[in-house]
């Protein structure tokens, strides 16, 4: 330990220079190798000297940046004639190795101003994006035209809108703040785009299994009415569409906890063990509802595409819906007290049940946590009561008796749940 003490600084970081260089350079030997040699600006060699030459030209007078910054600029002018050649002879305009080799000149001094991981991070960044680049090509193909403009909402709500916001009540009537409104806006909106993220470029193929658990995370409301609907096709595996159907109000377990976790931490722990149990119990019915059901050959969802999960009207329907929930909430408590809010839970579940949950998770209310859980656990049971009824209505005959075992037995441990609380 003392030997390692009394190792030079500069010592230490000319070695990570030198290290981190050579593997650039050899990470561009290995992209390159079979590229003739003179289209390529140096490799493994020419890298470890540009990144000493940087170490070099920096720890000569770190004060005075200019010796470093000329030596920058000397090396650009070399990689601009190179390039101008290079698009002379060859035709080529790519310029990913020239600005890995300013990366690379750039080490020393990010080594001596910034912790080593920033360091790390950089080289490792540039190493993957480099090896990716094939990779990267194929992605951008999956890309259409509505991805980017997507991706651009998601961003404006929130990176801009929310961080504007106040974080003050501005109204007694509605006990949520404008910030912690939006917020939950953004949170629900993510875990939907998250879906439709891994549903598009993750798991493009419209299996059952995955459109229910994908689908879970989305709307499990939603995907139990396309699966039920589904059902009627000629030949459908009906073990995978009941077993979809039970998966989806899985991933709805799972879906809501997290938004619990964001909001409501003391819940949270409140409500872990009832919600691991029949997160548990779901997947376990799922399983079985799939290993012993009927099959079929048929387990394509044809004509079936993942909604865009930030549609303006979709985001705009949950904030009133969020807002009214909000004010009745409020009005019922005041009203009829803790068995009020167990009535409205079980009415809710009737409906879209995210904005009165969120509403439940963020409000200031006077109530007591234990009723708050109950009156969660009331809720999402009620639901899966509505949607066993869709399904049954919607969808196959044959599907309707592993239906009714599965939602049953669920629903049956939601209500011990609820009871225990």
């Amino acid at each position: 330990m003392e030997l390692i003490k009394n190792i030079p600084n500069d010592f230490i970081i000319f070695l990570l220079v030198a290290v981190f260089s050579l593997l650039i350079g050899l990470e561009q030997r290995r992209h390159h190798y079979n590229e003739p040699k003179d289209s390529l600006f140096g490799m493994d060699r020419t890298y470890t000297l540009i990144g000493i030459l940087g170490f070099i030209l920096y720890i000569i007078a770190p004060e005075k940046i200019w010796f470093f910054a000329t030596g920058g600029l000397v090396i650009s002018f070399f990689l601009g004639i190179f390039y101008w050649k290079k698009i002379e002879n060859q035709n080529k305009y790519g310029i990913t190795s020239m600005v890995t080799v300013l990366i690379t000149y750039s080490l020393a001094p990010l080594l001596y101003t910034k912790p080593v991981w920033v360091t790390i991070l950089v080289v490792t960044t540039v190493l993957i994006l480099i090896e990716m680049k094939d990779r990267l090509k194929a992605l951008s193909g999956k890309f259409d035209n509505n991805d980017f403009i997507i991706l651009a909402k998601f961003l404006a709500i929130s990176g801009i809108i929310l961080p504007l916001l106040p974080h003050k009540i501005m109204t007694d009537v509605i006990p949520i703040s404008p910030f912690k409104f939006w917020l939950v806006v953004v949170v629900v909106s993510a875990l939907s785009y998250l879906s439709y993220l891994l549903k598009k470029f993750i798991f493009p193929k419209n299996g059952m299994l995955i459109t229910g658990f994908l689908g879970g995370m989305y709307s499990s409301t939603a995907t139990t009415l396309v699966l039920a609907r589904k059902s009627k096709q000629p030949d459908m595996a009906l073990n995978q569409v009941s077993a979809s159907i039970i998966l989806a109000t899985g991933m709805m377990f799972i879906r809501i906890y997290i938004l619990i976790l964001i909001f409501n931490q003391a819940l949270a722990r409140l409500l872990i063990l009832p919600f691991a149990i029949l997160t548990v119990i779901t997947f376990a019915v799922s399983w079985l509802l799939f290993k012993f059901g009927k099959t079929g050959k048929n387990t394509e969802l044809t004509g079936h595409k993942h909604k865009n999960p930030l549609e303006f009207k979709t985001a705009l329907l949950f904030a009133v819906l969020f807002v009214l929930f909000a004010i009745v909430t409020k009005y019922v408590l005041e009203t009829f007290g803790a068995q009020g809010l167990d009535v409205l839970s079980l009415v809710v579940g009737v409906t879209d049940i995210d904005p009165f949950l969120m509403s439940l998770f963020t409000g200031k209310y006077q109530i007591e946590l234990q009723e708050i859980a109950r009156a969660t656990l009331i809720a999402v049971s009620s639901n899966n009561l509505m949607k066993l009824g869709y399904a049954l209505v919607l969808g196959n005959t044959s599907i309707r008796k592993p239906l009714i075992t599965g939602f049953s037995i669920i629903i049956a441990a939601s209500v011990v749940a609820i009871f225990l609380l």
